[in-house]
């Protein structure tokens, strides 16, 4: 499945509500995310590819794909380069060295964001275990 399109994204949210390890270490986290794709034109990806998700809880309880980074407003956007995002998911860059290193940037309360590494981390889990496909 091509990462960051609308089957890929349905495929995450799924297997994220089943994932009992992410319920528990998100257990107590409250707030929605863009996470948002920046342009390669070198991969094809000629616009920001914007995710949308709502996770409270331990689950996403709405996900959508958006035309842009302006359709919704959201506690927390969560974005970088096609390349990071790449490694982030094939579990070669740690989500919140990324944003340490500055190779992530992250908009909203970072303090809260960096109390639940462990749901971060999670999250990323996560999406390694959908067969992730890179133009």
């Amino acid at each position: 499945m091509e990462f960051g399109t609308p089957d890929w994204l349905e495929s995450f949210v799924k297997t994220l509500n089943e994932n009992e390890a992410y319920e528990d270490a998100a257990a107590t986290w409250e707030g929605d995310f863009l996470f948002i794709v920046w342009p390669d034109k070198e991969k094809g990806i000629n616009e920001e590819v914007v995710m949308y998700m709502d996770l409270w809880h331990g689950k996403c309880r709405g996900y959508e794909m958006l035309p842009n980074r302006d359709a919704k407003e959201t506690a927390f956007v969560y974005e970088g380069e096609y390349a990071n995002w790449k490694e982030i998911i094939e579990g070669r860059l740690d989500p919140i060295k990324a944003l340490l290193t500055r190779r992530m940037k992250l908009i909203g309360d970072r303090a809260k964001v960096m109390r639940a590494t462990r749901a971060a981390k999670e999250l990323v889990r996560t999406a390694q275990m959908i067969k992730t496909e890179f133009p």
